[in-house]
């Protein structure tokens, strides 16, 4: 499969950190959102279903080795990622419905924090605005996040996070961690 490029002609690949969801959660969520009965919006596919780390975007594909070795250097990894996605929300400037979470586990906040720094020497800046964990339910949606029969309670225990490329509508994991503990 070919490459995007940019106009200089160098690959690229569109790049983020993310805590996977597993294949059972996948299908309980995708679940509990039919429920919803959504009238708005584009439904994300299960398969795609992620808690977003860190946002790169698009990445001169030779740039990919150094982000995985800067990772890898981290001196001691955060402990394991203990999740509830608790609350459904919509999001009107970014057309989004998502499942976010009341409460930001300190070791999410850490882990984040980790990759940020790994990657202040290779250029990566950090971002001017509040990090916000969610998983998106649908993207172009608007309204009001609809009423939900049953009370979202979606518990994620991450043990490790991964390196991502969108591609065509997809995510395809690149590189994996393990989170101490």
């Amino acid at each position: 499969m070919a490459q995007a490029q940019r106009p200089s002609g160098a690959p690229f690949k569109r790049l983020f950190f993310a805590l996977p969801i597993s294949d059972a959660q996948r299908r309980d969520l995708a679940n509990w959102r039919r429920g919803l009965a959504l009238r708005s919006g584009k439904p994300v596919p299960a398969d795609n279903f992620h808690v977003t780390l860190l946002f790169l975007g698009d990445i001169d594909a030779a740039q990919v080795p150094a982000i995985c070795a800067a990772v890898e250097r981290l001196e001691r990894r955060p402990p394991p990622v203990r999740l509830v996605l608790d609350r459904l929300q919509a999001w009107p400037r970014a057309g989004a419905l998502v499942l976010a979470p009341q409460q930001n586990p300190p070791a999410l906040l850490q882990l984040v924090y980790a990759l940020q720094q790994a990657l202040l020497p290779l250029g990566f800046a950090v971002a001017n605005r509040e990090y916000r964990p969610h998983l998106t339910l649908s993207r172009d949606y608007r309204g009001e996040p609809p009423e939900a029969a049953e009370a979202p309670a979606f518990f994620l225990n991450a043990r490790r996070f991964a390196l991502y490329e969108s591609r065509k509508g997809s995510y395809l994991p690149l590189a994996e961690w393990a989170l101490d503990g």
